[in-house]
């Protein structure tokens, strides 16, 4: 059986791609990989943005493995421009998977992108695997695996968030909610 650790960030100071962790954030770090110490990592893959990378870097640290960065799991561009209203157009965006803003990303296309991320992880015969992502892009996999996912369940991800899938077959994982601060 296969299990793989979805990975909410630690507390950063930002949204941009180079944002640093809070102190707040760094403590978080640290408890994540107090977390995940006895879990048998296998491969630790992330986010090449700066706040996932970092909220990881204890555990890899720990366990002196590579951390393996993927731009296919950086955060879900929703639109290029700053928009007061942005959470309505995020709700929204869970509503029509396909709804498009200009030069942000669908539903449809970031979930896709999330996706083929943990398929590969699943074909590579590693069996323990933490995935370090970004809030709207963690609930749009989730949302892919079950279908009741969306706007209400990213709003109260917290930073960090830990969710296990295990997966007895390839394409209906069970989903938990693991993290508990």
């Amino acid at each position: 059986m296969t299990r793989i650790y979805i990975v909410r960030h630690c507390k950063a100071a930002g949204q941009e791609p180079d944002a640093p962790l809070t102190e707040i954030g760094l403590q978080q770090a640290e408890e994540l990989a107090d977390f995940f110490a006895g879990k048998e990592v296998d491969v630790i893959l992330s986010s090449p943005f700066e706040r996932a990378y970092r909220s990881i870097t204890p555990l890899a640290d720990r366990l002196a493995a590579d951390i393996v960065t993927d731009v296919r799991l950086t955060e879900r561009v929703l639109s290029r421009t700053n928009h007061a209203d942005w959470r309505e157009m995020l709700r929204l965006a869970y509503e029509d998977m396909d709804l498009l803003y200009e030069g942000g990303e669908s539903s449809n296309a970031a979930m896709s992108r999330a996706v083929s991320v943990v398929t590969e992880a699943l074909g590579s015969g590693k069996k323990n695997i933490v995935i370090v992502s970004h809030g709207n892009l963690i609930s749009l996999l989730l949302k892919h695996f079950d279908s009741r996912i969306g706007f209400d369940e990213w709003e109260v991800m917290s930073n960090p968030d830990v969710f296990l899938l295990t997966f007895p077959s390839w394409d209906k994982p069970s989903i938990r909610r693991i993290w508990e601060k």
